[in-house]
């Protein structure tokens, strides 16, 4: 390279891409829970400072052979510490500044063969060696692209870059022929089962919190009778999924993608994003170029001043029983006074691999179909059934998490949700033994339910009916084929209703336990109560005859009168059921 003022700025180019990875690395390396933003916000500043110099140089950079995959290459970093942030803060803005970095390195194809660039197979050694190396960075960057825009519910985008990442994964075969690209099939096919189960019933509405569906106007009064008395607020929440064979893409679950949804405010404008390339006098400039400003205009409708900030979470993926407990620990260190602390826990009771799969269904969901028509007993020959299991494969205590395991942190206030047909355990274990804080626990049935003859679907059944009742309900009933959209709607409504009516005889009850009662104003957690009730409910219908197995459970107990023998519980979910036409399959005359 000539001397001169190009090749200047293309070494000082250089030095500070080697700067910012390195403390890139090191915000990767964090954990997103317990701070560490420090490192976030000066790998952000190194990165600002680099998309600056190629911003204010693009010329002398081009000139000194600046190549577009590395200026894909900074946005990509950029776009990842934004998707970290969100991650970490559960903040909007963040999620869309990820999805507008990403959506612009697609769009001018940054990582994308130049048209001029010799074949894979004519081009030299080391030519052929970095097409490779850059191929594999479009596909890790698709695949991350893709999780922005699943977590933003852009249902265009998502089948756009499916399409994309399977014919890219198709040309790399073809390209690189001793290549294997067995990874990226297997990558493919999780993304097939992610998506085939996430969207079962598309046009259904966001899982977020949404004050227009969420929130009922006519309780209000009810439940700021609860301000008077001791209230606690979400803040914090832990998420963990580990099953075997599990519905999951990348390291997202779907058990916790539905839940850490349910844990975010519905922003009550759009998320608005442009993104526009300008020159130096403003106009837009040429794609062809290898840079260009990303400029972020995030509608300020996004930040609604109405709307307090999502309560923070803590996403674990495949935990061991120690990595879980120093979560906990370090979590629990900084609640503050007026904060409950939620442990949402979706695992398996099963820690034998032959029993898994026996448990399992055909279908190879993790649920097990228990018929309408007739009553299952839990499989009794798995072991023990006193605790859930988090391993990959074996059986052994250091696999094993005790409810005994979560006493020590009842000296702060909880909220356990419990996703397991072992979910019984913790109530025993528990509940009147905590340490300072008596807990709130939803837990699963021991056995899901399913009509007989029709998949039961992908993910955790009790997680499902508290994160998308409707989807949940629809799925219980065997309807498989589209509904029409006015009967879906109807459906909502009805759903609507049902949940406002139960809103308001819990809110208005004389006997409701003052755990439930200093929870009852959070909006997330009330929901999530509400929810329980709902499907505790329609669980209740769906079998001929009592069977507790088949039923979540709540401790403490919430009130007779949201119990599913309650005139008021049971007509909406009849209603609901001659709406959508599945009356036959429940047994609302038999139950009393």
């Amino acid at each position: 390279m000539a001397d001169g003022e190009p090749s200047g700025a293309y070494r000082e180019f250089k030095a500070l891409v080697e700067a910012a990875d390195r403390k890139f690395a090191r915000a990767r390396d964090l954990p997103l829970y317990g701070g560490g933003d420090h490192h976030s916000r000066k790998a952000f500043k190194a990165y600002t400072r680099l998309w600056r110099l190629q911003q204010d140089r693009r010329r002398d950079l081009v000139a000194a052979g600046l190549r577009r995959w590395e200026i894909g290459e900074v946005a990509s970093r950029i776009g990842q510490l934004y998707y970290a942030r969100y991650l970490r803060t559960a903040e909007p803005r963040s999620l869309v500044g990820a999805y507008v970095f990403y959506e612009a390195i697609y769009s001018r194809g940054y990582f994308a063969a130049p048209a001029t660039a010799p074949a894979p197979a004519a081009a030299g050694g080391g030519a052929k060696h970095q097409g490779l190396l850059i191929r594999y960075k479009e596909l890790r960057f698709i695949a991350r692209f893709l999780v922005v825009a699943m977590l933003m519910r852009r249902a265009e985008a998502v089948d756009h870059l499916v399409a994309r990442l399977r014919s890219l994964v198709q040309e790399s075969k073809s390209a690189y022929p001793k290549t294997n690209f067995k990874e990226w099939k297997q990558v493919l096919q999780e993304l097939d089962r992610f998506l085939k189960a996430d969207g079962a019933y598309k046009g259904s509405r966001s899982l977020r919190y949404d004050n227009l569906f969420d929130s009922y106007a006519s309780n209000l009064a009810s439940i700021a009778r609860f301000h008077s008395k001791r209230v606690l607020k979400l803040k914090e929440a832990v998420l963990t999924s580990y099953h075997r064979n599990e519905v999951k893409f990348t390291e997202l679950t779907l058990d916790t993608f539905r839940m850490l949804q349910s844990l975010e405010w519905e922003p009550t404008g759009s998320y608005q994003i442009a993104v526009k390339e300008l020159t130096e006098n403003g106009t837009m400039s040429d794609q062809s170029g290898p840079s260009g400003l990303i400029d972020i205009h995030l509608s300020t409708e996004i930040s609604d001043g109405n709307l307090p900030s999502n309560p923070q979470r803590a996403i674990i993926y495949h935990p061991t029983v120690s990595h879980l407990i120093a979560v906990l620990a370090t979590i629990c260190e900084e609640l503050s006074q007026d904060s409950i602390l939620l442990i949402y826990i979706s695992a398996s009771g099963l820690a034998d691999q032959n029993a898994y799969h026996k448990y399992a269904s055909s279908s190879s969901s993790r649920l097990r179909p228990a018929s309408a028509f007739s009553i299952d007993k839990p499989n009794s020959h798995t072991g023990s059934d006193d605790h859930v299991w988090l391993g990959p494969r074996g059986n052994g205590g250091p696999n094993n998490l005790y409810p005994e395991d979560l006493i020590p942190f009842t000296r702060y206030p909880l909220f356990l949700v419990i996703d397991s047909e072992n979910s019984h355990a913790f109530k025993a274990a528990i509940h009147n033994a905590e340490k300072g804080e008596p807990a709130a626990l939803l837990l699963s049935p021991r056995i899901a339910s399913a009509m007989p003859g029709v998949e039961s679907g992908n993910g955790g059944q009790f997680t499902y009916f508290l994160t998308a009742p409707m989807q949940a309900f629809c799925q219980l009933a065997g309807i498989t084929s589209d509904i029409d959209s006015d009967t879906y709607a109807n459906a909502e409504n009805i759903l609507f209703s049902a949940l406002e009516q139960y809103e308001e005889i819990l809110s208005t009850s004389v006997g409701l336990n003052i755990v439930w009662g200093q929870i009852l104003p959070d909006p997330f957690l009330r929901r999530l109560i509400l929810r329980f009730i709902f499907c505790r409910a329609v669980l209740f219908y769906f079998h001929p005859e009592e069977n507790g197995e088949h039923l979540p459970t709540c401790l403490p107990s919430l009130p007779e009168s949201v119990s599913p023998n309650a005139k008021a519980i049971k007509t909406p979910i009849l209603l609901l059921a001659e709406n959508l036409v599945v009356s036959n399959r429940f047994h609302f005359g038999n139950r009393t």
